[in-house]
């Protein structure tokens, strides 16, 4: 690495930060490591303007470390609800009641043990280290990867060992020396690369604005900006379906809370058959109740529900795109003529007006919004 990029890399960034980097985020400029905590995690595969509109909200209803451990789980997988990759609240609500327990409430300062606590990985620990405690620690997120691999022409594939090792290694090399200057150090590389060393559309190749690192960008001086860094192709996402129980008795609607390890865990959602490789429907009868009734339910459950429901209907059919796969979900509407009380199973009648109170899915939560008892704002409460 040139020495004079070492010693100059960090001084141009916070120049260029003070000149074109974003400013009046609400979670900038803050030493609180509780704060700063929320905002790394839920920015983490979020975008800024989701987060711009719900890290606020989250704060306000969770102000400080002791009230999120206290919490409920389902309150905070509901206010969590349409951020996504839930298994980030479930850690969240976790490490809060880890710091409590096991740092009387205080997150600690070392990033070392920062890593420690759940759903906290190295660049976050580094990140929050940095924000509120000044510590020189290096972050390593997508942005700075992408940074990185361009400025120094690193080649290999980034979910590599050897790759990801040596990024590191620069990321750190690259440092203030002065720990004042970390918070605006560490946000200004995130900014860069969000903002200026984009995957697709970089400012270099634009030519309506000057990259500071123009003249020493190896990727930018042979010509390989747009292959840089490079990623393992992956396989095409596999497509599943499922069939789901839209079953309803007057204004409430029919939830089953979903298995803590499964996808959309913790939250409640319809009723659902066992996902399978998604085939063609075509010439394919609808099922009859009770085949409906014993894929999706338990058969104790659906011994009862039969007793109340006699007709099935079908109802949409959405597809939702995960990171890694793709599902079809088919819809059946039921309507029951009684509301039959469960015991044990997860199931839980909830009234349309209260559905707000619940962690839901987004496309659960859109579908919900959609069905003609039910108000917008009911679900958004």
């Amino acid at each position: 690495m040139p020495k004079t990029l070492i010693n100059t890399f960090a001084k141009k960034l916070i120049a260029w930060h003070g000149a074109s980097g974003r400013s009046g985020l609400p979670w900038q400029n803050n030493r609180d490591p509780y704060l700063v905590w929320v905002s790394e995690i839920m920015l983490q595969q979020t975008q800024v303007a989701t987060v711009l509109e719900r890290y606020p909200r989250f704060v306000k209803r969770f102000p400080n470390v002791k009230k999120l451990a206290a919490a409920d789980i389902d309150e905070v997988l509901a206010e969590w609800a349409g951020l996504g990759y839930y298994s980030r609240a479930r850690n969240l609500h976790a490490c809060a009641q880890q710091v409590m327990t096991e740092f009387a409430g205080r997150f600690p300062s070392d990033p070392v043990l920062l890593e420690q606590l759940k759903g906290v990985g190295r660049s976050t620990a580094g990140a929050i280290a940095a924000f509120a405690f000044h510590e020189r620690t290096p972050i390593l997120d997508a942005n700075v990867k992408r940074i990185l691999a361009r400025l120094f022409a690193v080649e290999g594939a980034i979910q590599e060992k050897t790759t990801n090792d040596r990024l590191w290694k620069l990321a750190s090399d690259l440092l203030p020396s002065c720990p004042e200057d970390m918070p605006v150090y560490t946000q200004a590389i995130m900014d860069f690369g969000a903002t200026w060393c984009t995957s697709r559309k970089p400012v270099c190749l634009g030519g309506e604005k000057r990259c500071p690192f123009a003249k020493e960008c190896q990727a930018n001086l042979s010509g390989l900006v747009l292959s840089l860094p490079k990623k393992v192709i992956k396989a095409e996402s596999p497509e599943f379906e499922c069939d789901m129980l839209l079953m309803r008795f007057g204004n409430s609607v029919l939830l089953q809370k979903r298995p803590s390890r499964a996808i959309w865990g913790g939250l409640w959602s319809l009723p659902e058959s066992s996902w399978a490789i998604k085939v063609s429907k075509k010439n394919m009868a609808n099922p009859s109740l009770r085949a409906l009734f014993k894929d999706i339910l338990p058969e104790e459950k659906s011994a009862i529900l039969l007793k109340v429901c006699k007709t099935v209907q079908r109802y949409k059919e959405i597809k939702h795109v995960f990171t890694h796969r793709r599902l079809w979900m088919q819809f059946w509407e039921v309507h029951a003529s009684k509301e039959v009380k469960f015991s044990g199973a997860n199931l839980e009648w909830v009234p349309l007006s209260q559905l707000g109170r619940y962690g839901l899915p987004q496309p659960i939560k859109l579908l919900l919004q959609g069905l003609s008892l039910v108000r917008g704002d009911d679900l958004k409460n």
